[in-house]
């Protein structure tokens, strides 16, 4: 369910989170940078934790976006580039970090974290107010559209943690137990259920949600190869996965965006091919266009034969259950994250390397890129919109 706000509820709820004054009303994004890992020629750069950070950016004005509040918590690059939300109200946003650095002899090395963390939103500036910990390397996170239950799945856990969440109080309330690596999960619109990515597994699994009760239904869709990331159509109709395709890296090969049917009963209806290495994935809040961000090897080395100076953005057209692919964009090395305005006429989408992201301008189904970049002071591994 996507939740429209009048400029006034915007103002009242965002003016006393962030101390910016009444008449800014605004939608807000919540960015995560990464700095410990990095590429060089290629090749994997393991740097010491400390320099990441959780950004609160203003989106008002999307050409011109602004951050007002910069929070100095870890986060992780590895996973799909949506570890993190802001709840409905705009009370609280919620962040999974999944991975954390330790020396190793000379060098470090990346380990399973567990921590969740606690934003609360309304105070004068945002700041962390808990850390919940979790299963092993949480990686994606969703509220559901009432805003009183969250799920965070666990990689390395092979489980998925539930949060209950009352205003700023967010609490572990259960864990369940998926049998294999899970790395993205997405309520329905009618939060009575969520789909949850076996990345390893190639399968997608169903879950139902009853009140605060979330139970696994054994029930396991195939996919294409690798989904890494899953989302669902703002009126319920369909969900899509991003089909990494070789476990989270570009391999040269072409990859796809499956739809899923979401009436009974529930069942794949189509395997989208879309370029090397697909991971950030959005629907419009319109339902009428849905994007992925491929990498296209562009974090690889530049002798790989299927290495790409930039990465690109598919555009699909969603006419009911019938999803078309439009239209690619290219923008900067290594796009994670991806999502729209909440007017649906702004596309961002965060270049990992190039610590920035790219404004893509919507007019109908054309997506073009209006050439300005948001600079952001660290590698941006995950994004996402304040709710609709």
């Amino acid at each position: 369910m996507r939740f429209q706000l009048t400029a006034l509820k915007l103002a009242t709820a965002f003016g006393v989170v962030l101390g910016v004054t009444a008449v800014r009303a605004a939608p807000f994004m919540i960015v995560g940078d990464d700095e410990k890992v990095s590429f060089t020629d290629g090749k994997t750069v393991v740097s010491p934790a400390g320099n990441d950070n959780v950004l609160i950016v203003d989106v008002a004005n999307p050409l011109n976006p602004k951050i007002v509040a910069n929070l100095p918590l870890k986060n992780s690059v590895v996973g799909p580039p949506v570890n993190l939300d802001i709840d409905p109200t705009g009370s609280v946003a919620i962040v999974a970090d999944s991975m954390n650095v330790v020396k190793d002899g000379d060098t470090y090395k990346q380990v399973s974290d567990n921590k969740i963390y606690i934003i609360d939103l309304k105070a004068k500036p945002a700041k962390l107010i808990n850390t919940i910990e979790g299963d092993k390397q949480p990686s994606g996170l969703s509220i559901n559209p009432a805003g009183n239950l969250a799920l965070v799945t666990n990689r390395a856990g092979k489980s998925i943690s539930v949060l209950s969440i009352h205003g700023t109080d967010v609490k572990l309330i259960g864990t369940i137990d998926m049998g294999a690596p899970v790395s993205a999960v997405v309520f329905t619109p009618d939060g009575k259920h969520a789909l949850a990515t076996k990345a390893s597994s190639n399968k997608v699994a169903l879950l139902d949600v009853d009140g605060d009760k979330v139970s696994y239904t054994k029930h396991d869709l195939p996919i294409g190869i690798f989904p890494y990331n899953i989302v669902v159509a703002p009126n319920g109709s369909v969900a899509l996965t991003a089909d990494n395709g070789n476990n989270g890296t570009s391999d040269g090969n072409v990859d796809t965006v499956s739809v899923i049917d979401l009436t009974a009963p529930v069942h794949v209806i189509d395997h989208i091919t879309v370029p090397d290495s697909p991971e950030g994935l959005a629907f419009s809040p319109k339902g009428n266009l849905a994007v992925s961000a491929d990498a296209t090897g562009s974090n690889h080395p530049k002798s790989d034969w299927y290495y790409h100076p930039h990465g690109e953005v598919v555009v699909f057209g969603v006419n009911g259950k019938k999803v078309t692919r439009l239209s690619t964009v290219e923008v900067g090395a290594l796009p994670e994250a991806i999502c729209f305005t909440p007017d649906g006429r702004y596309i961002y989408v965060g270049n990992y390397m190039d610590k920035d992201f790219s404004i893509l301008r919507v007019n109908g189904t054309k997506v073009t890129d209006t050439g300005k970049h948001f600079k952001v002071p660290g590698q941006p591994g995950s994004a996402r919109m304040s709710p609709h």
